[in-house]
C-alpha cells in the first residue's frame, strides 16, 4: 500500500491542449506497477480539450455540471454527472463544458510503453464546438 498526501498544485495547462479555462488536479500518476494517469478536469463554460487520441483508450466520469463531447466524424453529444464516455484507442475525439455550464470530469487512461496517455491534435474551432448537440 502507498498513500500519497495531496501536495500537488492544480494544474493549467498548456493553451495548446485547451480552449478557455481548464484547470487540472492529478489523482494518479503513472508508477512501477500502474500505468494508470487520472485527472480530475475542471472545465469553465465554453471551455475544451483539443482534437486528441489515447494509444489505449479514454474513459471520462462526469461529475458535475453539463459537457459536450464529440468523436470525429459524430454528432456531439451533451454529458451530464453520472454518465461514463469510453473512446477507443486511437479515436480522435475532444470533449469539455456547455457553453453556458461549468463541466467537470475524471479522466482515466493508461500509458503506453513509452509513458505517452495521449496525442494532441489541433485545437477544436468555434464552429465546430458550436454544432448542435443530438
Amino acid at each position: 500500500m502507498q498513500i500519497t498526501r495531496s501536495s500537488v498544485a492544480t494544474m493549467i495547462p498548456p493553451g495548446e491542449w485547451f480552449t478557455g479555462a481548464v484547470f487540472v488536479d492529478t489523482i494518479a500518476a503513472p508508477s512501477e506497477g500502474s500505468r494508470l494517469s487520472a485527472h480530475n478536469v475542471h472545465f469553465a463554460p465554453g471551455a475544451r480539450a483539443a482534437w486528441h487520441t489515447h494509444p489505449n483508450g479514454q474513459t471520462i466520469y462526469i461529475t458535475e455540471g453539463v459537457g459536450l463531447a464529440q468523436r470525429r466524424g459524430g454528432p456531439i453529444e451533451v454529458i451530464r454527472p453520472g454518465d461514463r464516455v469510453f473512446f477507443e484507442p486511437g479515436e480522435e475525439h475532444w470533449h469539455g463544458a456547455a457553453p453556458d455550464r461549468f463541466m467537470v470530469h475524471v479522466a482515466m487512461a493508461e500509458v503506453d510503453d513509452e509513458g505517452n496517455s495521449v496525442a494532441w491534435g489541433e485545437p477544436v474551432t468555434d464552429e465546430e464546438y458550436g454544432q448542435q448537440p443530438e
